[in-house]
């Protein structure tokens, strides 16, 4: 068996020594813009729209094969894929027609029929409804176009009731027209035999209701101010010198099923030795689940920043890519993008287990955040997961 190591001395110890000496530079090489690093760790050009790859470069400064996509198959960006997007149909069946055809670098575009309008499904998908038409007691407030649908109201004299248009009968909000003059208060007349039982009794109704207010606002202040004085003092510590070390022995990981009558949350010790990504005295021991973060992040990010984010994170450009192309809707390709910063855990560290994530990963995040000029975002992150 020939002995591969460095050291190797032979007809064979010149060339392992410049394969050693230069592995690490093709592995850890940053490709120019627009390519990208190919399975066996050379840099590539991608497709242009409209062709998809048949066969990747062999060597530094070659050309990638690629080919035009078939008939009613395109790509529309930059790629690296061997096989192109379908396009869509637009089915007589379900009232549509075709406003722009497919192409090869873009997909056919479809529209609704008139007398139908676009009713949306998710952000790429719809369906045509027909388009309301209004009642006799109604009139049309916009009319239906292929994007809206249309808007009715009722006629003068008349108010929705149960979604239906009726007349006017009676004094009401919607019927003010019928409505009596409002009159002047009769001036309270008293003699003076009946003045003193009369004004008592006035006074007592008057009163009763103020005081019934004052006891509710009492009440109610009184169970605000209970219920807050209890979680002040139910909640943890966020200094990270009142964490002991004991406390950093152990780290709660949920269990994956919902709790239930016959089961609960599943508690495991991590013994000390692997705890790399949880080091004392920065580690708290949070039940955070991923998912749940990564949405967070995402209500809070604007959506042209997240690539700028995860970048920033050290999600890798190739991770990025195969998420946009794995996932057509921009919410899900940026959620695979944060949850593959997630899975990876601190820098240094191995990752987090299950679903914990530890304070350095998500303090890290929050520095990038205020980097990025996202302060507010860091700091709602910060309250929510107690390292404001």
């Amino acid at each position: 068996m020939w002995n591969m190591n460095c050291g190797h001395r032979g007809s064979w110890s010149l060339t392992l020594l410049l394969l050693c000496t230069l592995t690490p530079l093709v592995t850890s090489q940053t490709c120019p813009p627009g390519d990208y690093v190919s399975e066996t760790g050379i840099c590539c050009n991608k497709c242009s729209p409209g062709f998809k790859l048949v066969r990747e470069c062999n060597a530094t400064g070659h050309r990638s094969s690629c080919v035009v996509c078939p008939k009613e198959q395109y790509t529309d960006q930059m790629n690296y894929v061997k096989n192109c997007r379908s396009c869509i149909r637009c089915k007589d069946s379900d009232n549509k027609e075709q406003e722009s055809p497919c192409e090869k670098h873009r997909n056919r575009v479809c529209r609704c029929k008139e007398g139908f309008y676009k009713s949306m499904i998710d952000s790429e998908t719809f369906d045509c409804l027909k388009c309301k038409i209004c009642g006799s007691e109604e009139t049309v407030k916009q009319t239906c176009s292929p994007e809206k649908n249309t808007q009715c109201a009722c006629k003068e004299n008349y108010y929705r009731h149960n979604k239906k248009c009726e007349p006017c009968k009676a004094c009401s909000p919607e019927c003010r027209h019928l409505c009596p003059e409002p009159t002047k208060p009769a001036t309270l007349t008293t003699t003076k035999e009946g003045t003193g039982p009369e004004l008592l009794k006035i006074m007592a109704v008057c009163a009763a209701p103020v005081l019934v207010l004052l006891i509710l606002v009492t009440v109610v202040t009184y169970v605000a101010t209970k219920r807050s004085t209890k979680k002040k003092l139910r909640r943890p510590s966020s200094d990270p010198r009142s964490i002991s070390q004991d406390s950093c022995k152990q780290v709660l990981i949920v269990d994956e099923e919902p709790c239930s009558e016959h089961s609960v949350q599943a508690v495991a010790l991590v013994p000390e030795s692997e705890q790399e990504s949880c080091k004392l005295p920065d580690c708290v021991p949070l039940e955070v689940n991923i998912p749940d973060l990564i949405y967070a992040v995402l209500d809070l990010v604007p959506v042209q920043q997240v690539k700028q984010l995860v970048r920033t994170l050290g999600v890798r450009d190739t991770e990025i890519e195969q998420a946009e192309m794995d996932h057509r809707g921009c919410r899900e390709a940026h959620y695979q993008m944060l949850r593959a910063w997630a899975e990876r855990g601190p820098p240094g560290g191995r990752g987090g287990r299950g679903r914990v994530v530890c304070r350095p990963q998500l303090e890290g995040l929050l520095e990038q955040l205020r980097r990025i000029h996202l302060g507010r975002a860091a700091e709602e992150l910060g309250t929510k997961y107690g390292l404001a």
